[in-house]
């Protein structure tokens, strides 16, 4: 499996090689390569459609009316303000970056944000971000960001599906692409050291156990809705994976592995105010 990295830095511009993870890779006992049953994988998620939601006419429609249901199973992070008074949702992408590990279980790789990051600081994440005007989709968001983030070529990664939207605290609507990587001995972490902190990675059917998890009852418009954390320790490090990242790898490992998680998600349906100013607050 990664080994975990972290570095700190305070420049703005540094990205450091991670030799420790580098070792890792190489090492000859390591059976991570690509095997008959990721290629399986990647045709299973190839044919995956995720529930309706909307189409184009009809998310215009919903626009056009100021009552937009932007997300079926998003949910936030924390109470967050918003300043906007008329809402124009910005669109986000992350990675869902899947191999097998060495005991063959499937793994995903997560970053830890920087601390010294305005938003999120310290948290885990998985590797996305905003869309840019010069990406063609979703696929091009999430690659481009990972690539940024911890250096992973867009190349070496097969894109095969997206899950349905999620929405943060910030009122992003986040699309989660699903993306294999074959050839893990490829693939050398460089972290952009202002963002990323660490790198690491987690069995993907954790999040259909009931294990090391805990919630807390959120509500949002009269909607009440969970969230979940994962308590995760690697390496002699431990992490809590919770909110909007645990939230899409619920969804991930129950679309992967076919099956319903061991607890109760409880998923609201979010639909933004018709008006949304500076007093209005997620929880």
């Amino acid at each position: 499996m990664l080994t975990l990295i972290k570095r700190i830095s305070t420049s703005s511009m540094s990205s450091i090689p991670s030799p420790s993870l580098s070792k890792t890779l190489t090492d000859p006992k390591s059976c991570l390569m690509g095997s008959s049953r990721l290629a399986a994988l990647a045709q299973q998620l190839r044919l995956y459609k995720h529930p309706p939601t909307f189409d184009d006419e009809e998310e215009e429609r919903i626009e056009k009316s100021g009552d937009k249901v932007v997300s079926q199973v998003g949910f936030v992070e924390s109470a967050t303000p918003v300043k906007s008074e008329k809402f124009r949702p910005k669109r986000a992408a992350v990675l869902i970056c899947l191999f097998e590990g060495e005991c063959g279980d499937l793994r995903v790789i997560l970053t830890k944000r920087s601390s010294g990051l305005s938003t999120h600081s310290g948290e885990v994440a998985l590797p996305g971000g905003k869309a840019d005007e010069g990406d063609a989709d979703d696929f091009q968001t999430a690659t481009r960001e990972a690539h940024e983030e911890i250096g992973l070529d867009p190349s070496l990664v097969n894109v095969v599906t997206v899950l349905e939207p999620f929405l943060s605290k910030h009122l992003l609507r986040v699309i989660p692409v699903i993306g294999i990587l074959p050839d893990i001995k490829a693939f050398t972490p460089t972290l952009c050291v202002a963002e990323v902190e660490a790198v690491f990675d987690a069995p993907l059917e954790m999040f259909l156990k009931d294990e090391n998890r805990r919630s807390e009852e959120r509500e949002w418009m009269g909607d009440k809705y969970l969230i979940h954390f994962f308590d995760y320790e690697i390496d002699n490090k431990k992490y809590v994976i919770w909110g909007l990242t645990a939230g899409i790898l619920i969804r991930a490992a129950s679309v992967v592995y076919k099956r319903p998680p061991n607890f109760i998600e409880q998923n609201p349906k979010f639909k933004l105010p018709k008006a949304v100013d500076k007093d209005v607050t997620m929880p």
